[in-house]
């Protein structure tokens, strides 16, 4: 009896580790998706993973909606040459994802600091819906440009 409670204890625990690790994997995947598609202005990508309620603390220290979002990426206020990311820790609580890590971006256009290199912190929230998993907040921080 004392074997098979140990077995079926440690069966649930490697269940659980697989289930986290598909998660984190999945998150770091969006990450990734959504850094893409602001680098290649894809806006129908962007808008399937914002959540309609998506706000965002963004580095020029506003607070955004994603109507106002969209709208500085048509205004062409939003623009990037190069967009890398490394996401360095995914933390989940229930049906939230934290994602975070550092950027480095070269902006271009009429977007704030043109033409340098920016580093940032960042701190991306995504949700679990019934149907995928959404970027509700975010945080982004300049720590340097160059």
């Amino acid at each position: 009896m004392k074997n098979l409670l140990t077995t079926s204890f440690a069966c649930f625990i490697l269940l659980f580790a697989f289930a986290q690790n598909n998660s984190e994997a999945a998150i770091r995947k969006l990450e990734d998706d959504q850094r893409k598609a602001f680098l290649e202005k894809d806006t129908t990508t962007l808008y399937k993973l914002f959540s309609p309620r998506f706000i965002v603390h963004a580095p020029t220290n506003k607070i955004t909606t994603l109507q106002q979002l969209k709208q500085l990426i048509r205004g062409g206020e939003v623009d990037m040459e190069v967009f890398e990311r490394v996401t360095e820790k995914v933390t989940f609580i229930e049906n939230i994802a934290v994602a975070m890590g550092h950027e480095t971006l070269h902006p271009t256009g009429k977007m704030p600091n043109a033409g340098k290199t920016v580093k940032r912190r960042y701190t991306n929230i995504w949700m679990k819906t019934k149907k995928s998993w959404q970027l509700v907040a975010r945080q982004a921080s300049i720590v340097s440009v160059d």
